[in-house]
């Protein structure tokens, strides 16, 4: 396998790790689905995350902007999803450091006297990206103290209703997914007699 996997070989190990399942899946908000994908079982497996999590590091290596400003970046993601991907990228990357925001009251926050600073060069990362709400949010914490957002990384992404737009910031990703998602009125598999798992998370 190259040290950037293809789109169907990362899709293959998905599969293989259980992260990626089809069926009849019913999210919390009450969207039905016809995949359900929970990274965090393939990024349990030391091997795998290593595999994807340098993988995505090999991308934004590519992009001018972050390489040329190695290894003074600072890896940021919202927590938990991002954690493991964001130290993950960090050790590839040899990073300068790493920090997460976690979410509080709804809002994404940074622990007391811990965050950005003014001049710091930012990528941001994630494990996935679906409506872009967090990474948005989490952009525009950074931004505000005065640091740069070079680039986005993150390991699949899975287009969801409504998707935030992110302008001419680089967006880095290892493979897309295209899941179909219905309101319950709507659902063929409903329809179609198909037993639906509910999803806690």
């Amino acid at each position: 396998m190259d040290l950037i996997p293809q789109p169907d070989e990362v899709r293959e190990l998905l599969q293989r790790t259980g992260a990626l399942q089809s069926g009849h899946f019913i999210h919390r908000n009450g969207t039905h689905a016809d995949a359900c994908l929970q990274l965090a079982m393939a990024l349990r497996h030391y091997s795998e995350s290593k595999m994807l999590c340098v993988g995505l590091s090999r991308l934004l290596r590519g992009h001018d902007e972050v390489r040329r400003h190695l290894p003074n970046i600072s890896i940021v993601a919202p927590a938990t999803g991002g954690l493991p991907v964001a130290f993950g990228v960090a050790e590839a990357l040899r990073a300068a450091q790493t920090y997460w925001a976690e979410e509080e009251n709804g809002v994404l926050q940074f622990r007391q006297f811990m965050g950005e600073h003014r001049g710091e060069q930012v990528v941001l990362v994630d494990d996935l990206l679906r409506s872009g709400r967090k990474l948005s949010e989490l952009r525009e914490r950074v931004e505000a103290s005065g640091a740069s957002v070079l680039a986005i990384g993150v390991l699949v992404h899975q287009r969801f209703a409504n998707p935030r737009d992110f302008g001419a910031l680089p967006l880095f990703h290892l493979v897309q997914l295209e899941p179909h998602y219905w309101s319950e009125a709507d659902c063929p598999l409903c329809r179609q007699g198909i037993p639906a798992v509910r999803l806690r998370m």
